[in-house]
């Protein structure tokens, strides 16, 4: 019986005759011209160009957008719809977005499958010597010469041209064929591995970057097993289901650790919150120290580590890192990556700038990352003590113009949040700054985290204090010490107005807009009452007035303190600067002035601990590709054919020598082995074409 090539013959029953073949072709095609045909697909040449492509812009975005920063950052940058827009791209977080992952992924699959396509063909090449090329095809090639005569016999040419071969680094498969011998040689065949290899280490280094990136914690927090935290509380109240288990197999975070402290977790950075990652060791840091430039720039810094393991807790690892130099500790690469405040205990003067208190100072104690509650007449505040700066390089101009780097000292960073949860930052510098001239105290400050930072200038007095302004401040909250000086003013200039009490009301009243206003009280105030074509020649008089009853007041404040000669260049820009300062005041938008008065400064290291299980996969990969590129460049491809038949004088001998690479360097090498052909056999060919 006669087997059919029909696919229901082999279910057949034997109870069942059996179908005639069909004559009619399927024209489905069968799995395994669909597979050839993905196969084809995925390790073509347009699909990897396409998908090097959208790694590589992917890769722009990730490099020039920089990654994994708090979303309030991103929010201040771009606005609310580029900030939108964006992390519904997932550019925040280029390199563990699904669909970087997926074109990753493409792409590993796609090397991959042009390995496996290419590779069998490339192998078998590199070990076959093409022994059945035929004497015609030989002559047909480019670079071949022929001696139809040479007077010795068939087996002296062959010896000569098998040592020209060997002389020239060529293996060869020497057969017999009808009157004489044909030599099938090959010379660099290694290159072929070049590309094996290069294409491996595409995908080598592919997988290790993905061993390296967020894939497991990406997939724990799709599956429901992690949740990112967003709120910024202690790490006792970070729940556990923001937590990672030590054996996480691969991550990248920091974390601050006080002199003297210890920890065990750190933190990751997660679109807008964090998660915690426990280790499996604690981390002591025993001293941490800093050298700086003669501007104050920080030069560099390193921190005395104490690593303990509790499978070890009798033998600690004690190391020093720095900048570069990291500590490896059983596969756990920790580096000196930042420094920060690490708690410093503060004293502070808390100046009131608000009711009859204003311009009258308490003090405070308290320590960086501390929040204290406070009452300012019937209103709660919380004052948060968030980071304290010992040096603060700062562009200034000089006396020419010229922009400097500038020091201005020791700084508070703080927040002062209301009970809505509403907040403004401030930064204060303990030290006057020369500006313009003259010392002022400068105190920082934006409404909200990331925004623009507007500043607060208060002229220091003669003994470098705030205390001679915030008297002088303290005074115009005095109704009667603005009486007294506005009675004396009207006496010398008007004294019949001095006898009015409206005038001096309205003139008190003035001076009380502007402590509680500044300029734009006093200009509403006009706006309501004077005609428009009134209105500069009004507030130019207003301010004159003005000017006239605070100047009165500061000479007088300067003659009860014992100053008797008031009056010369430095007080007026005093003066001129306190009236700026409190103008400014009404926009500080807080009901207190803090002053650092002193401190204890405690620093804390940044640590940036990584656990890389695909470093070592990137190494063999990267080894991989220099390795490849190195045999594709400096390793050149040739075969040669050499094939000496008898003739009717003596031997007839025709050589040819072929590359794929058709370069001068390929056509001097073949003339080369031309002339030691020539020299071997002592006669020139008869035909040479190149």
């Amino acid at each position: 019986m006669t087997q059919t090539s029909s696919p229901t013959h082999s279910m057949a029953s034997s109870s069942v005759a059996p179908m005639p073949p069909s004559t009619t072709p399927s024209l489905a095609p069968s799995s395994g011209a669909r597979g050839r045909s993905l196969l084809a697909f995925l390790g073509s040449m347009n699909l990897a160009i396409t998908l090097l492509v959208a790694v590589a812009l992917a890769s722009v975005v990730g490099t020039v957008l920089q990654q994994n920063q708090p979303y309030g950052d991103y929010l201040m940058k771009f606005g609310p719809y580029w900030f939108e827009v964006f992390r519904a791209l997932d550019l925040y977080d280029v390199y563990s977005a699904p669909w970087f992952l997926a074109i990753f992924t493409l792409l590993v699959v796609s090397t991959s499958a042009c390995v496996i396509r290419n590779a069998p063909s490339m192998l078998r090449e590199m070990f076959t010597y093409r022994s059945r090329v035929g004497e015609n095809e030989i002559r047909s090639m480019r670079e071949h010469v022929e001696w139809p005569h040479l007077p010795m016999s068939v087996e002296a040419a062959a010896i000569e041209g098998r040592r020209v071969l060997m002389d020239e680094g060529f293996t060869f498969k020497e057969t017999r064929v009808k009157e004489g011998y044909m030599f099938s040689a090959r010379k660099g065949s290694l290159q072929r591995l070049g590309y094996i290899f290069t294409h491996v280490a595409i995908v080598v280094i592919c997988i290790g970057g993905m061993l390296d990136s967020r894939i497991w914690l990406s997939y724990q927090e799709f599956v429901g097993k992690l949740t990112v935290e967003t709120r910024s509380v202690p790490l006792s109240q970070v729940p556990e289901e923001s937590k990672i288990a030590a054996t996480n197999p691969g991550f990248r975070g920091n974390v601050n650790v006080p002199e003297g402290s210890k920890t065990s977790v750190l933190f990751l950075n997660v679109r807008d919150g964090y998660v915690v990652q426990n280790l499996p060791f604690d981390i002591e840091v025993k001293d941490f120290r800093i050298e700086h430039y003669i501007n104050g720039m920080p030069k560099s810094y390193e921190s005395d580590l104490v690593v303990t393991d509790p499978k070890h807790p009798h033998d600690p690892v004690k190391a020093t890192i720095a900048v570069n130099k990291p500590l490896i500790y059983n596969g756990y690469a920790i580096y000196q990556a930042s420094f920060g405040d690490g708690g410093s205990r503060l004293k502070l003067s808390s100046w009131q700038l608000a009711g009859g208190t204003a311009g009258t100072s308490q003090p405070v104690e308290g320590a960086v990352f501390q929040d204290i509650p406070f009452t300012v007449g019937d209103v709660k505040y919380t004052l948060e003590l968030n980071d304290f700066r010992m040096f603060n390089i700062n562009p200034v101009p000089d006396e020419h113009g010229k922009m400097q780097e500038k020091n201005f000292g020791p700084s508070v960073v703080f927040r002062m949040r209301d009970t809505t949860g509403q907040a403004r930052e401030y930064e204060n510098y303990m030290m006057p700054v020369v500006m313009e001239g003259r010392p002022v105290f400068i105190s920082g400050m934006r409404d909200q985290v990331g925004g623009v930072m507007r500043f607060l200038y208060i002229p220091a007095d003669r003994d470098n204090s705030m205390a001679t302004f915030m008297d002088f401040y303290h005074r115009l909250h005095d109704a009667n010490l603005i009486d007294q000086a506005v009675q004396s003013m009207l006496a010398e200039v008007n004294p019949e107005a001095a006898k009015l009490p409206a005038a001096s009301e309205a003139i008190r009243a003035m001076v009380e807009k502007f402590v509680r206003g500044g300029y734009d009280a006093m200009g509403a105030d006009l706006e309501a009452r004077v005609p428009k074509d009134q209105l500069e020649r009004a507030f130019e008089t207003s301010a004159r007035v003005l000017q006239t009853v605070l100047s009165r007041m500061y000479v007088t404040m300067m003659n009860e303190r014992g100053v008797k000669d008031v009056g010369g260049e430095k007080d007026e820009r005093f003066l001129a600067d306190s009236v700026a300062a409190i103008n400014a005041l009404v926009f500080y938008g807080a009901p207190i002035y803090l002053q650092m008065t002193g401190f204890e400064q405690i620093q804390a290291s940044g640590l940036q601990i990584t656990k890389s299980p695909g470093k070592n996969v990137v190494y063999l990969g990267s080894v991989l590709l220099i390795l490849g590129v190195f045999m594709l460049f400096y390793i050149h491809p040739r075969r040669a054919w050499l094939l000496v038949r008898e003739s009717d004088r003596g031997a007839r001998v025709l050589f040819a020598t072929t590359s794929h690479r058709k370069t001068l360097d390929m056509a001097r090498a073949a003339q080369l082995m031309h002339a030691a052909m020539v020299a071997k056999f002592g006669v020139e060919p008869m035909k040479l074409s190149h």
